[in-house]
């Protein structure tokens, strides 16, 4: 089940809301943590289990913990934690993977090929297990006391707004929320907005970007043009921020409104200019999950140069890996951190005595060659799409003519992501509300009141537009499960 489906819309939500409000406080996790077992095994049936058996482990281990937490078997009971949940992960999500790389090597060497039955991904078992290890760790530093209940524990874990596409949620930032947490009629509403803004996003201009991205990278090396790549990547480029953004928005909406407080995690990282910058404003909690939990007890940039070169390899490496169990994915995670170090070596410094625009350009070629290996299935068609792009291509243009494409709908969705992946409303509010006198107070009333009617009267048509799309079935493609 995805929040983009009528089923979620006008089914699952409305009852998960509505029976949330009328059992008591003494309940409302117990009923929290049943639906979002329901809302993962709607789609993954008896994978349900891997999360049951994740909860139950990591509870034992929350319990056991305080006991030999001042003997010399502590640090080792941790590490053992931290490998069985890696160990979950990694058996689900890299096995093929591992089997698909390793037999061309064991055939050259005269090694018979492993024979290996595909294993499922279950959808969200990356963000399930980096949060069930941010308990482990959490817990083990003293940042936030291990659970007593193993159904607040499985609520934290299963929390079903953010379970299949994040934001990853630590532990020690929601600990007291799970047992003591405020709901009114403000935050509800502000939750509400947020869930419709972000449904706004995924289905009218990720989807529909969606459909062009993947018509274009569908085509041959042989049918492709330079224009018909860059107008592929660009469309991608946006669909994947609106598709991420507009997740993370309505999970964040939902939270709201049961009284949850999610961190943000994203802030219109496509303004950044440097790629620093843009790691700072792209999935923020999965940036700072790795900043936290892996660059800084690995030493972070305090033990030297070279130390640090390395740790921002490994980390985006394995940051790549997250992502999917493919080349393809790693050298997304490489390039990230080339240039990271790049910046560290100089680039940036270099950069900002440059014009704006010079820096702009800059993250937005380094980010968009990125999107190529994230988005094509293999390396060889990731190197054949950025040749395209780069003047190398060998389509004629006849059978598939840019016009094809770009149809009216398209280029009016374009302007829409252009203005919405920038803080270009925020500013105009603000300027609005200072063209006001301060001493008129009823003019600062009248535009603030224009303003909430004229945003009112825009989630309505986002809220309607987008039940439209899902009720005439639109394209509505699922990026998640890879993850």
């Amino acid at each position: 089940m995805v929040f983009s489906s009528l089923v979620f819309l006008f089914l699952f939500l409305p009852i998960c809301i509505f029976s949330y409000f009328i059992v008591g406080k003494r309940f409302r996790n117990l009923l929290l943590l049943m639906l979002s077992l329901i809302f993962y095994a709607w789609g993954e049936g008896s994978y349900v289990l891997i999360m049951l058996v994740c909860i139950g482990f990591n509870f034992l281990y929350g319990r056991i913990l305080p006991k030999i937490r001042d003997r010399n078997i502590a640090p080792a009971f941790l590490v053992m934690a931290l490998l069985i949940n890696l160990g979950l992960l990694v058996f689900y999500k890299y096995t093929n993977f591992f089997v698909r790389s390793i037999n061309p090597l064991l055939i050259t060497t005269g090694i018979p090929a492993l024979q290996v039955n595909p294993i499922h991904l279950p959808i969200g078992i990356s963000f399930f297990t980096f949060q069930a290890i941010t308990y482990v760790v959490d817990v083990y530093k003293k940042k936030a006391p291990p659970q007593k209940r193993i159904s607040d524990l499985g609520l934290y874990i299963s929390l079903f707004p953010q379970l299949i596409a994040g934001p990853i949620i630590r532990y020690n930032d929601i600990a007291r929320q799970i047992s003591s947490r405020v709901i009114n009629m403000e935050g509800f509403a502000w939750g509400i907005k947020r869930f419709i803004m972000g449904l706004g996003k995924k289905v009218l201009i990720a989807n529909n970007l969606a459909w062009v991205a993947d018509d274009i990278f569908r085509l041959s090396p042989s049918e492709l043009t330079t224009p018909l790549a860059w107008l592929g990547i660009i469309c991608y480029s946006f669909q994947i921020y609106f598709d991420f953004s507009g997740y993370s928005d309505m999970a964040i909406g939902i939270g709201r409104m049961l009284g949850f407080e999610f961190l943000e995690n994203f802030n219109y990282p496509y303004i950044s200019k440097s790629i620093q910058e843009f790691w700072r404003r792209w999935h923020i909690s999965l940036s700072n999950w790795f900043r936290d939990y892996l660059y800084i007890p690995l030493g972070g940039n305090q033990r030297g140069n070279l130390r640090t070169y390395f740790n921002l390899y490994l980390v985006f490496f394995l940051c790549g890996l997250w992502h999917g169990a493919s080349w393809n994915f790693i050298l997304w995670g490489l390039l990230h951190g080339s240039f990271l170090v790049l910046e560290r070596l100089g680039l940036k410094n270099m950069l900002e005595r440059t014009n704006p625009v010079i820096r702009y350009t800059y993250v937005f070629l380094v980010v968009t060659i990125g999107w190529v290996f994230f988005r094509s299935d293999t390396i060889s068609q990731a190197f054949q799409y950025l040749s395209a792009m780069f003047g190398f291509s060998h389509g004629s243009g006849v059978l598939h003519p840019l016009g094809i494409f770009l149809s009216t709908e398209i280029i009016i969705v374009s302007v829409f992501a252009i203005f919405a992946s920038t803080p270009f409303l925020q500013h105009l509010k603000e300027f609005i509300f200072r063209l006001n006198p301060e001493s008129n107070q009823n003019i600062i009333l009248i535009s603030k009141t224009a303003w909430e009617t004229l945003a009112l009267i825009l989630l309505v048509l986002i809220f309607l537009l987008s039940t439209t799309y899902l009720a005439v079935g639109s394209y509505n493609p699922f990026i998640y499960f890879r993850f």
